[in-house]
């Protein structure tokens, strides 16, 4: 009994779902992780090894600071991103076909999940994605901008407080979309 107990605490902790994670193992393909907090974006490229698994590349949201991202890493442009940096490091590295591996989390249509991996699929890398993926305006953070114009017309107090980061790092957020081209621009 005991052994059962330590053989499935995954399963019991909700920490496993193992019926996918067979699934996702039988196809013998490169297992995209992505993981989200609530100010960074963390990628693994996972394959299956018969001793654990192993992991074949890393990157985090954070990585883009070092191209002069100055916007917010855990938003929908910088999951884009991300996702699209993690692509070319993927296709220099030989693997050309991927899959997603959520684990347990919660999607909703257009989220930051589906932003990185359409980042991944605009890079070059095959993974399928279906149709949940955020509109070339929300990837480019056009929501936050116009978010920002709205609140900076109604109370110029608020509009401080909630983009004070931007404002830190010299970065209009209405000019998000400018910002988001040029970034890309250089991981190109």
């Amino acid at each position: 009994m005991i052994f059962m107990q330590r053989q499935f605490s995954r399963r019991l902790k909700k920490r496993t779902d193992y019926k996918q994670r067979l699934a996702l193992l039988k196809s013998g393909e490169h297992r995209v992780v992505v993981r989200k907090s609530l100010n960074n974006i963390h990628i693994q490229i996972i394959s299956y090894d018969t001793k654990g698994d192993r992991t074949v590349l890393e990157n985090t949201s954070n990585n883009l600071k070092k191209l002069g991202w100055k916007a917010h890493c855990g938003s929908i442009p910088a999951a884009y991103l991300v996702g699209y940096q993690t692509g070319k490091k993927i296709l220099s590295s030989g693997i050309k076909k991927v899959i997603p591996d959520i684990g347990l989390q919660t999607t909703s249509k257009e989220n930051s999940l589906y932003a990185v991996f359409k980042g991944l699929k605009d890079s070059g890398v095959d993974i399928s994605i279906g149709d949940s993926v955020p509109t070339d305006e929300k990837i480019k953070g056009k929501h936050i901008a116009d978010y920002a114009k709205k609140l900076k017309s109604l109370s110029k107090e608020r509009y401080e407080k909630q983009f004070s980061s931007y404002i830190k790092n010299n970065l209009d957020p209405e000019n998000l979309e400018k910002h988001f081209d040029e970034i890309k621009s250089k991981i190109k």
